[in-house]
C-alpha cells in the first residue's frame, strides 16, 4: 500500500506541475472530487481494517507478554527484563501513507464542500473589469446565490435567486468551459441589448452615464488616464471606463449559438438575448472581450456571484464589497 500511495502522490505532483507549466488545463473541481473519493477510501480502510488490525496485534503482544511474565513468575522469577509498551506504541502508530491519505480526508472533504456549494476564491487576471476589479484582486464568489449545483457537471439541482441585471458574475467561458470568466450581467433572457457608438441600450432605452473625471489605468498595457463614468443597471450603480477614441469595430470572433440573434453594423452590435442565456460585458468597455464578441452565456455555465474583494497584496484599501 505504501508503494501505491507513493505512486498516487507522484501522479498528483506531475499533474499539478504540468498544469502550472501550462502543458494542460486543469480542472480543480474534478481534482478535489477525486482527492475526496481516494482519501475517503483510505479513511474507510483505516477505520474498519488497518486500525482494528493494529489494535489486535498490540493486544496480542500485551497478552503474550502477560503470559510470559506469569510463566516466569510461576518458576520463581520475579524480575523480567523488557518493556513491551514501546513496541505496543510502535504497532499502534499510523504509517505515513495512511497519515497522508486517511488523515487528510476530513480537511479535503471540508474544502470540497465549501468550494463546491458555498464560496470559491478567484484571482482577477486581466483588466476587463477595471475600475470595479483590478488585476491582482482576490475575490470570493457566492456559489449558492443562484442555486445549488452539482460539482464538476455544474448541474443545478436547487434553484435560488435569478441572475439580476448589474450582477458581477463568474461563469465558464462558453468557447472553452475549462476557463472561468468574470463579467457584469447586462442582458437577461428576452432583453434586447445594443452597444452602439459606445452607448449601451437595454430594450431600446439608453442607459444613462455620468462623468466622474479621469481614472489612471495601471494596466501595463495601458498606463494612462482614461474617462470614468457611473452607470446604473437595475438597482446597481457602478463605474465603467469608456475610451475617448474607440480602438476598433465590434465584430464576432466566432460563430456561436444563437448568433443569428445579433446584428453587427459600423456603429456596434444589437442582440436579442435567448431564453436561458445572459449577455455579459466588462466594465472596461473598450478593453473587454465579452458577449459582444463571443456570444451569450447559458445558465448552466453560471458559477456564482462575485461579492467581495478579500485581499489585494498590492493595495489593502481594495478590500471590500463589489458593486
Amino acid at each position: 500500500m505504501s508503494a501505491l500511495t507513493g505512486l498516487l502522490y507522484v501522479t498528483l505532483i506531475a499533474y499539478l506541475g504540468g498544469w502550472y507549466q501550462g502543458y494542460w488545463n486543469g480542472n480543480f473541481s474534478l481534482l478535489l472530487l477525486i482527492l475526496t473519493t481516494v482519501t475517503l477510501a483510505y479513511w474507510l480502510a483505516e477505520r474498519f481494517h488497518f486500525q482494528p488490525s493494529r489494535e489486535r496485534a498490540a493486544e496480542r503482544l500485551a497478552k503474550n507478554d502477560e503470559q510470559r511474565r506469569a510463566s516466569l513468575a510461576a518458576q520463581g522469577i520475579q524480575r523480567v527484563d523488557g518493556d513491551v509498551e514501546g513496541a505496543r506504541e510502535e504497532i499502534l502508530r499510523q504509517p505515513w501513507w495512511l497519515d497522508w491519505t486517511a488523515g487528510l480526508f476530513p480537511v479535503i472533504l471540508i474544502v470540497f464542500l465549501l468550494r463546491s456549494f458555498m464560496f470559491e476564491p478567484f484571482k482577477i487576471p486581466s483588466g476587463s473589469m477595471v475600475p470595479t476589479l483590478l488585476i491582482g484582486d482576490l475575490i470570493l464568489v457566492n456559489k449558492f446565490h443562484y442555486g445549488v449545483r452539482l460539482p464538476v457537471i455544474n448541474k443545478k439541482i436547487i434553484s435560488n435567486n435569478d441572475v439580476q441585471r448589474g450582477d458581477v458574475v463568474v461563469f465558464r467561458y462558453p468557447q472553452n468551459p475549462s476557463i472561468d470568466y468574470i463579467k457584469r450581467a447586462v442582458g437577461l433572457p428576452g432583453d434586447e441589448i445594443a452597444y452602439l457608438n459606445q452607448k449601451l441600450y437595454v430594450n431600446g432605452k439608453q442607459v444613462e452615464t455620468v462623468a466622474q473625471g479621469e481614472f489612471f489605468d495601471e494596466d501595463p498595457n495601458s498606463m494612462r488616464f482614461r474617462p470614468r463614468y457611473t452607470e446604473k443597471l437595475g438597482p446597481v450603480e457602478h463605474q465603467i471606463l469608456v475610451d475617448a477614441q474607440p480602438q476598433g469595430r465590434i465584430g464576432k470572433m466566432y460563430d456561436f449559438p444563437y448568433n443569428e440573434n445579433c446584428k453587427y453594423t459600423l456603429e456596434g452590435v444589437t442582440c436579442k438575448v435567448p431564453a436561458g442565456h445572459y449577455f455579459m460585458m466588462g466594465d472596461n468597455r473598450d478593453n473587454s472581450q465579452d458577449s459582444r464578441f463571443w456570444g451569450f452565456v447559458p445558465d448552466e455555465n453560471i458559477v456564482g456571484r462575485a461579492f467581495v474583494v478579500w485581499m489585494n497584496f498590492g493595495s489593502l484599501k481594495r478590500i471590500g464589497g463589489i458593486q
